[in-house]
């Protein structure tokens, strides 16, 4: 799926849009977005720059717009059965969050691993009733961390 995603970015996009939205998709987030970068040639700050504005580009609407969805859409419905497999996976990936809370969530971030980026904190936060003025500056800062890490790894496999 990933492959899918960046043969498509770097087909029709510029590598700075490509990077920024390959940053705003859950399924490649700033983990896939800078490699990307690199392996087209970027500078690896740019790419930095391009991959954590775009990652950090949905948390504000993912804040604020998920406690609505989860309210209003039925779990029924091809959404609502989206959405609560979403939160059963988030629930296993983020039981230490619920306890350390705003720390827990810029910790969960900074590892760049699949599943530990922006969109999955964004959902953990709602869940654990993070406040979103915590959870936005926690995200950022992990954001922020997993990009340095994922640049420097980057550079070492690039260059």
């Amino acid at each position: 799926m990933v492959e899918i995603v960046i043969d498509f970015l770097r087909s029709h996009f510029s590598p700075n849009i490509g990077v920024f939205l390959a940053g705003t998709l859950p399924v490649t987030e700033l983990r896939a977005a800078i490699p990307l970068g690199v392996s087209l040639g970027m500078e690896p700050w740019v790419c930095f720059l391009y991959a954590v504005l775009g990652n950090l580009a949905p948390v504000p609407v993912l804040l604020a717009l998920l406690p609505r969805l989860m309210m209003h859409v039925p779990p029924s419905s091809l959404v609502g059965r989206g959405l609560q497999w979403c939160i059963r996976r988030t629930l296993k990936r983020t039981k230490r969050v619920e306890k350390l809370g705003a720390i827990g969530l810029m910790v969960f971030v900074l590892i760049p691993l699949p599943g530990t980026g922006a969109w999955t904190a964004s959902l953990a936060a709602v869940l654990f009733r993070i406040s979103p003025n915590l959870a936005l500056p926690s995200i950022a800062i992990g954001v922020v961390g997993a990009g340095i890490i994922v640049t420097v790894l980057s550079i070492g496999l690039f260059h």
